[in-house]
């Protein structure tokens, strides 16, 4: 047994209201080991992080209820989620709204339809920066 093994799997919570591209996106990340939980809006987000703690957050945009750059906000606000790092995943291709979303701390920003190695290369990159920094 390697000390690989030994090490609890990192957790990742996907937002997004598109309960498809969830399941898929899920599954994906399943496969590779990740603890995947799921929320298909907003709204309990602050009670799931309670007791789901999760190491990486993707997020959509635009959903039913509270939006993407609401949950930014809250978690921006409050240090003990403010170091989790956020992927936005969206429909929205406007500059405009990739530049409030950087400017509420997200890390990364992909358009859907979205190439899942890409997003897989970008989760990776942002657990090993958080692994560094804890």
């Amino acid at each position: 047994m390697t000390n690989d093994s030994l090490e609890p799997k990192k957790k990742i919570l996907i937002v997004d209201d598109d309960a498809d591209f969830m399941d898929m996106l899920k599954e994906c990340l399943n496969m590779r080991g990740y603890d995947v939980l799921t929320l298909s809006d907003a709204k309990h987000i602050m009670h799931t992080l309670h007791s789901f703690s999760p190491d990486l957050i993707l997020l959509d945009l635009i959903m039913p209820g509270i939006d993407g750059l609401e949950v930014c906000e809250m978690l921006n606000g409050d240090p003990t989620w403010a170091n989790i790092p956020i992927i936005v995943m969206s429909g929205l291709n406007k500059d405009v709204d990739k530049l409030k979303a950087f400017k509420e701390g997200i890390e990364d920003y992909f358009v859907k339809p979205i190439k899942i190695e890409v997003l897989l290369s970008s989760i990776e990159k942002f657990l090993r920066a958080k692994s560094e920094k804890d």
